[in-house]
């Protein structure tokens, strides 16, 4: 979850860092700090944003051409100064910066504490950093041994750099179930949690992998090696990301940003994998094991929150239209529960970082029991795309904004494509329906752009219930998990309680909230639960709720009931999540820009859960 820079080499570190540290401040903004050596080691840290580390930093002497530096989310400790990273350790002479959870740092600390060690912090981190220098100096190890040693007595998480005052050239690196990048330049180095903060330096970049340990020199050199002490080759990678994907442009925020580059990232979802002329789908993954996946017994889907919705949304696409059954599992509880799984199954994981530590864990266990795995994510290079057999890249372009927008969009655009080209090889889907289908695909950018038009509208219904302190919504089929998503959305940003429910569940329970303080966002899109709809809505207007009703173009009846419409273009209903999603993105966005909340770093969430 937190966000991790170092830098050795010619510049001014501090600079590099701290743009770094903005640029990954979305997967935490509890404290920020930095370590910077010229001579000396100097630490500098803070509660808050790295704005405030700024501040802090303002007339302080931080000049040197090596740094290290972490954006937070707490784990073990509440954000404070002390807390912050970087820690160092009891000589002074080692900082390191740290995301994860090392699970027996307890122990660790114990017997520390033992051996006459005085902690500052509530944080594993400080005990890990300790652990080194006690390896180090008992064993009379380099600090690259005592790394490796210390790294096989930790249990847990990790991506660390450590830095030391002894040592003007080197800073070392490893990696254990989360992120961590190494970016290459003319007699520098670079490191990251992803890739964003280094893209205007240079294009060439590892990936450590699970168990590498990095040494990486000012001098140009850098070797890896694993945790079992054997040498590693790295391998070198270009780096597809543009520097103006993770600009906000001209938008106030990078979630307003994503939500209207949803055509353009579906577009790019899409691009070269439907043929034009025989309506073929192309992707490497499904055709590398198009058989395991047309004879499976059943698909489990496992995601975690918003990837989970879309995964439910799956579910329809392969019921309805390859004819395989599909299971939806939260990747944090299917690891828990002993699943009956074996090599007739397939596992689609689906993952917007794909660094996602449950989904990750639910993957291992699945190939253990060998089921065959499915990664669906969006970041080239990350973990569950290694992890799986097979997969696809969604295409999105990077994601700032903390509540997923074109992530979602992205990934049932990809479980479509999947379903359909299924479908066709199973036999399972006429000519006529899947061509079409196809057709409609290609044309939904272009409905997106279309519903985006309504910004206006949802903006002056967001300042009338800005105040509510609860909303219900409502949907059936395909657009049950988008009432889900709209309902997270809006309690990821805007702090009002939500709760998504399918429309005929809302007599079973729900029904007794409703009064005319209950504003009820409806999905009404579905041709084949119309009727159904419209009697759901007669319910709410007996007992006084507020109607806001999302619609089709053709629709008559329900505008005529409800408070508030939104029209969106008519769809395939299988497509119609897609579009509907939309008006609940923008509703949740302006009612918290409206309440004052900051909608691209919501309180308590990061991005990237990459910590159980």
């Amino acid at each position: 979850m937190c966000g991790i820079v170092g830098y050795v080499g010619h510049r001014e570190a501090i600079d590099v860092v701290l743009k770094g540290l903005k640029r990954l401040e979305y997967r935490g903004y509890d404290s920020a700090g930095v370590a910077v050596l010229n001579g000396e080691l100097k630490v500098c840290k803070k509660a808050g944003k790295v704005s405030d580390l700024e501040a802090e930093l303002k007339g302080k002497d931080m000049d040197g051409t090596m740094a290290i530096g972490h954006t937070r989310w707490a784990t073990h400790g509440e954000p404070n100064d002390q807390n912050a990273h970087p820690h160092v350790s009891s000589s002074q002479n080692l900082a390191i910066i740290h995301n994860g959870i090392i699970e027996n740092y307890a122990t660790l600390r114990e017997e520390l504490e033992g051996r006459g060690y005085h902690f500052k912090s509530d944080t594993d981190t400080e005990v890990l950093v300790n652990l080194i220098e006690d390896i180090q100096k008992q064993e009379a190890l380099a600090l690259e041994d005592a790394i490796v040693v210390a790294l096989n007595q930790v249990i847990g998480a990790y991506a660390i750099v450590i830095i030391a005052g002894d040592d003007n050239r080197r800073l070392y690196a490893a990696r254990k179930s989360s992120p961590l990048v190494i970016g290459i330049g003319e007699g520098e180095f670079f490191l990251a949690s992803d890739a964003s903060p280094l893209i205007e330096y240079t294009r060439n970049v590892v990936y450590l992998n699970d168990g590498e340990i990095a040494v990486v020199d000012r001098n140009g050199d850098m070797s890896i090696r694993n945790i079992d002490n054997q040498p590693v080759t790295p391998y070198i990678q270009e780096l597809q990301l543009k520097l103006d994907a993770i600009e906000k442009g001209n938008f106030e925020h990078y979630m307003l940003k994503e939500i209207y580059e949803q055509p353009s990232s579906i577009t790019d979802s899409v691009r070269g994998r439907i043929g034009l002329t025989d309506y073929s789908i192309h992707m490497r993954g499904i055709e590398e094991f198009e058989n395991k996946l047309v004879k499976a017994r059943r698909i489990i889907v496992v995601a975690c929150g918003t990837s989970w919705h879309a995964g439910l949304v799956g579910e329809y696409l392969f019921e309805d239209i390859a004819r395989i059954p599909v299971e939806v599992e939260y990747a944090s509880e299917f690891r828990y529960r002993n699943p009956i799984l074996d090599e007739n199954d397939v596992v689609i994981a689906i993952s917007q970082s794909g660094e996602t530590a449950d989904t990750l864990a639910a993957i291992e266990m699945a190939k253990e029991k060998g089921a065959t795995i499915y990664g669906i994510c969006n970041v080239v290079g990350s973990s569950i795309s290694r992890a799986s057999h097979a997969g696809s890249y969604t295409h999105a372009g990077p994601e700032i904004g903390v509540a997923s927008t074109k992530a979602f969009t992205a990934q049932i655009t990809i479980l479509t494509m999947i379903a359909l080209a299924i479908g066709r090889a199973k036999g399972a889907i006429g000519e006529q329906r899947y061509r079409q289908l196809i057709d409609e695909l290609m044309i939904i950018p272009a409905r997106i752009e279309a519903t985006l038009e309504n910004d206006a509208l949802i903006r002056r219904i967001a300042a009338e219930y800005q105040h509510a302190q609860n909303f219900l919504y409502l949907g059936r089929g395909y657009n049950f998990p988008v009432a889900l998503e709209g309902a997270l959305k809006l309690k990821e940003i805007s702090y009002i309680h939500a709760e998504g429910y399918p429309a005929a569940e809302m007599k079973h329970g729900p029904i007794a909230l409703i009064d005319e303080n209950m504003p009820v966002v409806v999905l009404a899109t579905n041709p084949s639960a119309y009727d159904k709809v419209v009697s759901n809505i007669q319910e709410i207007k007996a007992r006084k709720g507020k109607i806001i009703a999302v619609v089709t173009a053709d629709d008559k009846q329900i505008r005529q009931m409800a408070d508030h419409t939104i029209v969106i273009p008519a769809a395939e209903e299988a497509l119609t999540p897609l579009l509907s999603v939309i008006p609940l993105q923008l509703l949740a966005y302006h009612i918290a820009v409206l309440r004052g909340c900051n909608v691209d770093q919501p309180r308590n969430l990061a991005k990237s859960v990459t910590v159980e």
